[in-house]
């Protein structure tokens, strides 16, 4: 009964003192909020014709459709073009402040809100990832993914060397202004009546809003540590939360997909890849395509791996090793599809759901080699800027101090 005890005091002391998986929630968050700004960038010149007020998929259907299955999106609060313009440069904005780790509690709820609204805009566009990006987007919100690799781990790095100096830090301006923005925008919207599809979204917006206004109250107002340390535990609870959640939603896809494969005909003979190969929609090499299906075995090989490889992995956690291998095979079977099948946006999202599995051990060496090349290309590039010259080459190689040094030259 002690080791019982002793046991689970230290899960729950473990799941409540940190957020773990700090550098598995950053490399998510880089991943999805890259997916999604790399997505828009590439649609930037169709972005009219898939999400806007005169589209294809009218905006007086999406209306319809919304009313139905009660899904959120702001494209819908006015049919103006230029309210889809600001929308869609404020997703473009949104994705690039996640990617970096600027002020990534706020950007993680603005990509959520971004993400939302052009899918919900036009259900029908997409190719699978959508569906990951969907969900992702509402766990990343609870989740602490700035910890490492991010604009707010370096400033609270440099923030706390400077009280370490002794050095008095300024106070933060750009986060009361953001959330300020946010909470005019969040009441107009609810003044307003905009909210009218349902309850969730509104809640969970009002309740993030709360929040971040406790936390900096919190900060510059509180006495003692005990506020501080309390707000932190119900974060490391819900972040650690999400991110066993993003776990099974990532196994939910592969067991499902798996089980449902084994039940198809063409994945029981071995024919299932072949027909997809040769489908124009999926072919934008189509002399690769015909060359990986010319071999029946090589088909086979495939179909029968995708299936076990898909059906084993959740079952694989448990075993490290196992499961790193397997992680590898998945990865590799996304490339393939995003280059041979042409889709690239599905594939990065579902490697991306992946890496929540990969080492940390591994993440930290990538992070290392990454620093060491960026400090490699900056002293590449200190050595190319010319030194500054002294006072007196200046002056030399300027050509009319030295003329006027020389005196007049020639006739007058």
């Amino acid at each position: 009964m002690n080791r019982l005890s002793l046991t689970l005091s230290r899960g729950i002391a473990r799941v409540t003192g940190s957020a773990l998986g700090p550098y598995q929630s950053a490399v998510i968050r880089i991943g999805f909020a890259g997916t999604w700004l790399l997505f828009l960038l590439r649609e930037f010149p169709h972005r009219q014709e898939l999400y806007g007020p005169t589209g294809p998929w009218g905006w007086n259907l999406a209306k319809e459709l919304t009313a139905d299955n009660h899904a959120f999106t702001a494209l819908l609060w006015s049919d103006t073009q230029l309210w889809f313009e600001c929308f869609y440069l404020l997703a473009l904005l949104a994705g690039a402040a996640l990617l970096l780790g600027w002020r990534t509690r706020t950007a993680s709820v603005l990509f959520m809100v971004g993400v939302l609204s052009l899918q919900n805009r036009s259900v029908f566009v997409g190719d699978g990832g959508d569906n990951v990006l969907h969900l992702m987007s509402f766990y990343l919100v609870f989740t602490r993914c700035g910890q490492v690799w991010s604009l707010d781990a370096r400033r609270a790095e440099r923030d706390e060397a400077a009280r370490a100096r002794g050095e008095r830090v300024p106070a933060d301006r750009v986060g009361p202004a953001l959330w300020a923005v946010f909470g005019l925008a969040l009441v107009l919207a609810t003044v307003t009546g905009r909210f009218d599809n349902g309850w969730l979204i509104p809640a969970l917006l009002w309740t993030v809003l709360v929040v971040l206004a406790l936390w900096w109250a919190v900060g510059r107002w509180a006495k003692g540590r005990d506020p501080k340390i309390l707000l932190d535990v119900v974060a490391n609870i819900l972040h650690n939360g999400a991110l066993a959640v993003i776990m099974a939603e990532a196994c939910l896809i592969y067991a499902t997909a798996g089980w449902y494969k084994i039940q198809g005909s063409r994945w029981q003979d071995g024919t299932a890849v072949y027909y997809p190969l040769h489908l124009d929609y999926f072919s934008p090499w189509p002399g690769l395509a015909d060359l990986m299906s010319s071999s029946g075995t090589i088909m086979m090989v495939v179909a029968y791996g995708t299936v076990m490889v898909q059906v084993a992995f959740p079952f694989t956690l448990f075993n490290r090793r196992v499961k790193n291998v397997l992680l590898v095979l998945l990865m590799l079977e996304h490339t393939v599809i995003a280059v041979v099948l042409g889709l690239p946006f599905f594939s990065l999202a579902m490697i991306t759901a992946d890496a929540v599995f990969l080492p940390t051990s591994f993440l930290r060496r990538l992070g290392a080699l990454v620093a060491r090349a960026r400090a490699r290309i900056a002293r590449r590039a200190e050595r190319t800027v010319p030194a500054p010259r002294s006072a007196e080459e200046a002056e030399a190689s300027t050509p009319g101090r030295v003329e006027a040094a020389q005196g007049p030259v020639g006739p007058r």
